[in-house]
C-alpha cells in the first residue's frame, strides 16, 4: 500500500506530525526504531498539562491516540535507507521490507557526542543533564557543575545558579573572556580551570568530580551541552541540506518544515539548533501541516 506520508521516528516530533495527517484523513505510516533520545530520562518537564510524566508514558499514550485513527499505521522497526521513486519515495527497513509514500517526514533525532570523561554516559539523563529548563528544578539547591564542551558553555554556566551553587569547569579549553568572567562572578559561579578527569559515586548518582591534579570537587549534578550528530543517514542519502549549529549540524528547513528536497519534511532535534520536547512537538505539528498542504497542492496540480 502506498502511504500519503511516511514519518521516520516515533517520538514527540514524529507523533505530533503523524497526528495532523491522520486527522486530515491521510494514510500515514510511522516507522519507529524505539530509540528516542529521551529514553534515559525518568520524567519530562515543562510540557503544558504533562509536567513530570515519564517520556515513555507520554509516547505510549500519544501512540495509542494516533492509532485510534483508521488511516494511521505504526511499524516497530528501523528505517535504514530512502530514495526517490516516481512522485514519491521508497523507504527500506532493516528487516528487508520496503514502504512507499508520497511524502517523507524525518523525525530521526540526534545522538550525543560526550566529552571523554569516564562516568558521563552512565549518568546521562539522571545526574548528567543537558537542559536546565527540563531538569534543573529536580536538582535544585544541590552542588551543581557545568562541564565546558564548546564556546557557549560559559553562557550555560550563567544560567545554572538559579537552581543551585555552580562551578564552571573550563576543561582548560573554554576559558571565559573578560566580559563572561565578570558575568560569572556576578552570578556567584566558581571557575575551575583544572580539567575534570573522572566522575565519582555509584552511577547514576553523582558525588563529585576528580580533577587532573587529584583534587575532588563535591557535586550532585552536572550540566553539559554535548555536541550532537544526526542520528540517521537518511537525510544525507536524500541530499538534504544542513546548517551548522552551535552544538552540531541540523537539517535546513523552511517555515513549513520542508527540507531542501521537495517532498521531504523534517522536525525535532534533527531540524533545530535548540532541543526541547515542546519545541519538537510544535515543529512536528508544522511538518505534518506542511506535508498535508503539499499533498493538497499536488492533487490540484495533477487535476
Amino acid at each position: 500500500m502506498r502511504h500519503d506520508a511516511i514519518v521516520i521516528g516515533g517520538s514527540f516530533a514524529g507523533l505530533a506530525a503523524a497526528l495532523q495527517l491522520a486527522r486530515a484523513r491521510r494514510r500515514v505510516l510511522v516507522i519507529d526504531a524505539g530509540q528516542p533520545r529521551n529514553r534515559f530520562a525518568a520524567a519530562a518537564h515543562g510540557i503544558f498539562g504533562h509536567d513530570g510524566k515519564p517520556p515513555r508514558a507520554l509516547r505510549e499514550e500519544a501512540m495509542a491516540q494516533l492509532l485510534a485513527y483508521p488511516t494511521a499505521t505504526v511499524i516497530a522497526g528501523e528505517a535504514v535507507a530512502a530514495r526517490p521513486a516516481g512522485d514519491g519515495f521508497v523507504v527500506a527497513l532493516a528487516d528487508g521490507g520496503q514502504e512507499e509514500g508520497a511524502r517523507l517526514i524525518l523525525a530521526t533525532g540526534v545522538a550525543e557526542e560526550f566529552p571523554p570523561i569516564p562516568g558521563m554516559r552512565e549518568r546521562w539523563g539522571a545526574t548528567v543533564l543537558h537542559c536546565p529548563y527540563c531538569h534543573g528544578y529536580e536538582v535544585r539547591d544541590r552542588a551543581l557543575g557545568v562541564i565546558a564542551a564548546h564556546p557557549l558553555s560559559a553562557h550555560q554556566a550563567m544560567l545554572i545558579p538559579d537552581w543551585g551553587p555552580t562551578t564552571y569547569f573550563t576543561q582548560a579549553e573554554f576559558e571565559p573572556d573578560a566580559e563572561q568572567a565578570a558575568q560569572l562572578e556576578a552570578r556567584g559561579v566558581r571557575i575551575e580551570r583544572t580539567p575534570v578527569v573522572e566522575l565519582l559515586g555509584r552511577a547514576p548518582a553523582l558525588e563529585g568530580a576528580r580533577l587532573a591534579d587529584g583534587r575532588v570537587v563535591p557535586l550532585e549534578a552536572l550540566f553539559t551541552a554535548t555536541r550532537t550528530r544526526i542520528a540517521s543517514p537518511i537525510a544525507a542519502q536524500l541530499g538534504c541540506g544542513f546548517e551548522e549549529g552551535p552544538l552540531g549540524p541540523h537539517l535546513r528547513v523552511d517555515e513549513k518544515k520542508c527540507t531542501t528536497v521537495a517532498g521531504v519534511y523534517a522536525a525535532g532535534d534533527a531540524a533545530s539548533p535548540m532541543h526541547n520536547a515542546t519545541f519538537a512537538m510544535a515543529a512536528g505539528v508544522m511538518a505534518g501541516v506542511g506535508a498535508h498542504h503539499s499533498l493538497v497542492a499536488g492533487q490540484r496540480a495533477a487535476a
